[in-house]
C-alpha cells in the first residue's frame, strides 16, 4: 500500500477546505466565503485498496493581525515542512498577488514534489484557464499543474490520480474506517462556528471562537453545552440578537448537522461569552488548542 502526507497550503479562501472534503467524501473541514476559516491543522484521511492518503488543511497564509494571527501562520509553515507532497491551491478567479508570491517564495525553500491546484475553473472560459496556468508555471517548477473546481468535484479523480504516483510510503498510519484524526468535539465547535459565519457579517466571524464545554451522552441523545467567545460586548448581543432570535437560529442550523456526525439526538445549549482581546492573550489560546510551535519563521 502507497501512502504520505499531502499538505494544502494557499491565501485564505482559496478553496482548500472544499477541496478536502471533495476528497475525503465527508464533511471534514467547515467552509465558509469568509477568509481565514480554517483556524487549525486538520488531517483528513482518504483509504482505498491501494493507498493511504493523509491531508493536512491549513489555515491560508495571510499577514498577521493578533497572535492569533501569527499562531495560523506557523501553523501553515509548519506543514510545508513536514509533509510528502505539498497541494498549492490558487483561485482562477483572483489576480496573481503578493500573497501568491509570498506563499511560492516559502515553496522555494523545500525540497518536496509541489502540485499547483488551480481552483474555481467553472467560473471561467478555457481560454482564461490557460492563460493563468502559463502565468503560474513560468514562477516556479511545478511538478504538476491540475486545474479542478472543488465546488462541483471537477477533475478532482484526475488530481487524485496524480497524487497517488507521488507517494512512496507504505505504512498505513490509521485505520481504514477514520477520515479524520481530530475528536468529536472539536467536530461540534467547528460546525457550530460555521453557522455563525454563515449568520454574520463584516467583524463577527473573525473575533469569534467556539469552546465544547460538556457532551453528556445518553442512550438516544447527548446534551451538549459550548460557548461562543467573543472579544466585544456589541458582538455579543449581535449574536444572542433580538429575543434571543439570532443564537436560536445558530443553535437551529448547527444542530441538523452535529445530529447526522453523531448518529443521535442533540439537545444544544449555547451561551455568549466576552473575553476582550482574546486572540492575543497566549494562555486562553493555549487553552482553546491554539499552541506556538517552536521554529523560528
Amino acid at each position: 500500500m502507497r501512502s504520505g502526507f499531502i499538505g494544502l497550503v494557499g491565501r485564505p479562501n482559496v478553496g482548500k477546505s472544499t477541496l478536502l472534503n471533495a476528497i475525503i467524501g465527508k464533511k471534514v473541514a467547515i467552509t465558509s466565503d469568509k477568509p481565514q476559516t480554517t483556524r487549525n491543522i486538520i488531517e483528513g484521511i482518504r483509504t482505498d485498496e491501494d493507498t493511504q492518503m493523509v491531508f493536512v488543511d491549513t489555515p491560508g497564509i495571510h499577514k498577521p493581525q493578533n497572535r492569533l494571527g501569527k499562531i495560523l501562520n506557523k501553523q501553515a509553515y509548519f506543514t510545508v515542512n513536514d509533509v510528502d507532497v505539498i497541494l498549492f491551491l490558487v483561485d482562477i478567479t483572483e489576480k496573481l498577488g503578493k500573497g501568491d508570491m509570498f506563499v511560492i517564495d516559502i515553496l522555494k525553500n523545500v525540497n518536496i514534489p509541489v502540485i499547483l491546484v488551480i481552483n474555481k475553473i467553472d467560473k471561467l472560459p478555457k481560454e482564461e484557464i490557460l492563460k493563468k496556468i502559463d502565468e503560474y508555471k513560468d514562477l516556479y517548477n511545478f511538478d504538476e499543474i491540475v486545474p479542478i473546481s472543488a465546488y462541483k468535484h471537477d477533475n478532482i479523480d484526475r488530481l487524485i490520480e496524480v497524487l497517488k504516483s507521488k507517494l512512496t510510503d507504505n505504512i498505513k498510519y490509521y485505520d481504514e474506517d477514520m477520515y479524520t484524526d481530530k475528536p468529536v468535539n472539536f467536530m461540534v465547535g467547528e460546525l457550530i462556528r460555521e453557522k455563525i459565519l454563515d449568520l454574520t457579517h463584516e467583524e463577527v466571524p473573525h473575533s469569534v471562537s467556539v469552546v465544547v464545554e460538556q457532551m453528556d451522552y445518553k442512550k438516544d441523545a447527548v446534551d451538549i453545552k459550548a460557548t461562543i467567545i467573543v472579544d466585544r460586548e456589541n458582538l455579543k448581543k449581535i449574536l444572542v440578537g433580538k429575543n434571543g432570535n439570532m443564537i436560536k437560529e445558530i443553535g437551529t442550523r448547527a444542530r441538523l448537522d452535529i445530529e447526522p456526525l453523531l448518529n443521535k439526538n442533540v439537545y444544544l445549549e449555547l451561551f455568549v461569552k466576552v473575553i476582550p482581546r482574546w486572540r492575543d492573550r497566549e494562555k486562553f489560546l493555549n487553552e482553546i488548542g491554539f499552541k506556538e510551535f517552536n521554529f523560528d519563521k
